[in-house]
């Protein structure tokens, strides 16, 4: 009598690198995105000192060299996150389902972080091209911008998505490599609402000054 067994094919190294680059470039962009925020939120104490500032990156070439690096950092993220996303209609239908019959916060999560995504590799790439190709950075130029009917609506979506999808990878990001254990996931997710919460009122705060600069 002849059997047949089956095997599951387990995850390759090359996957397993994969999640790794994924995880490491997001930490780095979730890095980034706090120190950006607290930089350009520096127009709120002055203008000046934002302009100090971002003469300081020009004059060392952190500007020129690290702009194109982060962005550069951004569409590997991407790439990377995009094995697992769905982007055929029947896909997405499927995932929307699965997170509706589930009815677990954790599945809403990605699905905030990979909507946010989407959003954010259009939005995103925009206003890394239109600053880099505007170089210097000073605050007169960003209020410039500010104040312009459009560039203020796409910076009051862009805010929020990029504060979601930092906020939600730093906790998928705890969770997901054991940082987190179960029994902490609860303060953890706290946690991370407050910083979301903090770095909404500073982005917010950061560009009503923007509008009212001048």
């Amino acid at each position: 009598m002849k059997t047949y067994t089956s095997s599951v094919p387990g995850v390759s190294r090359l996957d397993a690198g994969l999640d790794w680059l994924q995880m490491l470039t997001g930490a780095s962009l979730i890095l980034f995105m706090w120190c950006h925020m607290m930089l350009v939120s520096s127009v709120v104490i002055s203008p000046n000192l934002m302009n100090a500032i971002a003469h300081f990156f020009e004059a060392t070439f952190m500007a020129q060299v690290g702009g194109p690096l982060i962005f550069l950092t951004f569409l590997v993220h991407f790439a990377l996150a995009a094995r697992k996303i769905p982007f055929r209609v029947e896909g997405q239908s499927t995932i929307w389902q699965h997170a509706k019959m589930m009815k677990h916060r954790d599945t809403w999560l990605w699905v905030v972080q990979a909507v946010t995504a989407m959003i954010i590799l259009i939005l995103g790439s925009i206003h890394m091209w239109t600053v880099l190709n505007d170089l210097p950075i000073t605050a007169a130029k960003s209020a410039a911008r500010m104040q312009h009917f459009w560039w203020f609506l796409f910076y009051m979506v862009l805010l929020p998505c990029v504060e979601l999808h930092v906020s939600v990878g730093f906790y998928r990001i705890g969770v997901k490599w054991g940082f987190v254990k179960a029994d902490q996931r609860k303060g953890f997710k706290r946690f991370e609402s407050t910083l979301f919460t903090i770095f909404m009122v500073i982005g917010i705060i950061t560009l009503i000054r923007f509008l009212m600069f001048g």
